[in-house]
């Protein structure tokens, strides 16, 4: 899946955590993309069955689209985790940072990163 689609896959999943519902509108409110832009990504995420439109306008993830958008929003969260834990990095450029880097990254870095994080997660718990 190209970037754009997995940017559109990521955003349902946080705004249904944060608000509950998704509307196309939603979507094109958080990521300031034109309404047409919005329309033409969503059918084509319907086309693929990541989503389906329910009659009153709601977005909802399938569950194949469910998984997808948890995979990357995952790799956004320990990529940006790693950036401001590691590195030092302010947040803001973290998460702006991880937002280009989670759908280009290979799996092997990624997983190296997430183990580093991980071990280093559990080498905290035990020195307290």
């Amino acid at each position: 899946m190209h970037e754009s689609g997995e940017n559109y896959l990521e955003t349902i999943l946080i705004l249904k955590e944060r608000n509950g519902t998704v509307r196309s509108i939603d979507i094109a409110n958080e990521l300031g993309y034109a309404k047409p832009s919005v329309s033409r990504a969503v059918k084509l995420l319907a086309k693929k069955e990541l989503i389906v439109m329910e009659h009153n306008g709601e977005l909802v993830l399938t569950e194949k689209g469910f998984d997808m958008a948890n995979a990357i929003y995952d790799r956004h969260k320990i990529i940006s985790r790693f950036f401001v834990e590691i590195l030092g990095v302010d947040k803001a450029s973290a998460d702006t940072d991880a937002c280009r880097i989670e759908h280009i990254i290979s799996e092997n870095s990624f997983d190296k990163m997430k183990e580093f994080i991980n071990k280093r997660a559990g080498q905290k718990k035990t020195v307290l």
